[in-house]
């Protein structure tokens, strides 16, 4: 077992105590990578949230702050996290992340690119939507959502929706601002649309 599927097992564990947690829409998760999942972003927590029920390995792009202190980056990085400098236009890591993609990974995105203090969906930035227009590849909505608490434990939501062809998105070559921008506005309402989606 790879230390990727052994820590995935025991954040499984750790998730269960922590919370209690419901997931919908798993039948829209595809075995095989080669996409984007953009997912909302609400805790710290989040990642691990999004990725455990996924049977590929995810890839996070994660502020470099956190490989500042070693022994964090190094479980980051075995974790498949990179660096990403935000607010500087970091196109190494956007080119890492095409790499992520074009060779049958899964690249998970919070496009909000900052945790939303009150849950509701924040401005998304451009980052997923150039990946996704260097690789050609889907992109898979999730979101996260907190209910009530259920005795100690709080329930939490992962829900997440139908595969977005690339097609959808309207994206050239070219990545005009207009393409972006109604590319995001796909994006912001899909991911808007489960959110307010009542659980089943």
């Amino acid at each position: 077992m790879s230390f990727y599927n052994f820590a995935r097992q025991v954040m499984i564990l750790v998730s269960r105590c922590r919370y209690h947690l419901e997931f919908d829409g798993l039948e829209n998760i595809p075995e095989t990578g080669g996409f984007i999942l953009c997912s909302n972003h609400i805790s710290m927590y989040d990642p691990i949230l999004v990725a455990i029920r996924v049977k590929p390995q995810c890839f996070f792009m994660a502020k470099e702050e956190l490989f500042r202190f070693k022994p964090l980056a190094f479980l980051i990085r075995a974790l498949g996290a990179f660096p990403v400098s935000r607010g500087k236009g970091d196109t190494g890591a956007i080119e890492k992340a095409a790499e992520i993609v074009q060779s049958g990974r899964v690249l998970a995105i919070f496009p909000e690119g900052h945790r939303s203090k009150d849950g509701k969906l924040l401005k998304l930035k451009s980052g997923a939507m150039v990946v996704a227009s260097m690789t050609g590849a889907p992109l898979l909505p999730c979101v996260i959502k907190k209910g009530e608490k259920k005795g100690l434990r709080r329930t939490v939501t992962v829900r997440y929706g139908k595969m977005i062809p690339n097609e959808k998105l309207g994206l050239t070559a070219a990545r005009t601002p207009a393409e972006l921008r109604g590319a995001n506005r796909l994006l912001t309402d899909t991911l808007t649309g489960l959110l307010e989606e009542k659980n089943g």
